[in-house]
């Protein structure tokens, strides 16, 4: 299987980079890596594809999505008229790659309650809009995409989440970045899990916290 991760030098990027690189039951995959500066990855050449894509260039993104067949975009677009998402969508579908795992935030529903609920909204409202848009572009993008709601991230060891969907209330305010990349695994392993959907996820312990949990 052909597995692109863009912005692929981020932090849950570097886990499921080093999980599909270690693990025996990754060894049909193959991993190309996407990201600005390439030389920041250059050890996993010998492993793994490794080509300098800016995101916002749409030649650069369709290039490193050609012969594709699932795209983990591990960056929230915040950017001007959602330009990264437009052009993941454009060039997927130009290529006829269906599957998409796209990064965003928790909260783009309003489905944060209590205290820190509110506390977050405050927090993330400069990119708010831009992260509904990715969302919604997605959603109407005729691709099997999976949005990640991501909670506030923290480096614990452990592997411990619970999953929301769309509309359901979001349980817990934080979450390891190695439970994210465990959810990423999990779809790359069955593409079919939590397709066309929106999901929220978060260490379930931390629900009820009024600030984040590091």
């Amino acid at each position: 299987m052909n597995f692109l991760i863009l912005a692929a030098n981020g932090q849950i990027a570097r886990i499921v980079e080093n999980r599909i690189l270690s693990e025996d039951n990754f060894q049909n995959i193959n991993l190309t890596l996407g990201l600005r500066n390439s030389h920041r990855l250059a050890s996993l050449g010998p492993k793994a594809r490794i080509m300098e894509v800016d995101l916002t260039n749409n030649q650069d993104v369709n290039k490193a999505i050609y012969k594709q067949e699932i795209v983990f975009v591990d960056v929230v677009d915040h950017t001007k008229d959602n330009i990264i998402t437009k052009n993941v969508i454009e060039t997927m579908k130009a290529n006829r790659v269906s599957r998409v795992i796209f990064a965003n935030i928790l909260g783009i529903y309003n489905e944060v309650g209590g205290e820190f609920g509110r506390w977050n909204h405050q927090f993330v409202l400069p990119g708010l809009q831009a992260a509904i848009n990715s969302d919604k572009l997605l959603a109407k993008s005729g691709l099997d995409y999976t949005t990640l709601r991501l909670p506030w991230l923290n480096d614990r060891n452990e592997i411990k989440y619970s999953i929301t969907t769309h509309n359901e209330p979001y349980i817990g305010v934080s979450g390891s970045r190695k439970s994210i990349a465990d959810v990423i695994l999990k779809i790359v392993r069955n593409p079919e899990l939590y397709d066309k959907d929106s999901i929220g996820i978060a260490d379930p312990d931390t629900q009820g916290k009024e600030r984040p949990v590091y």
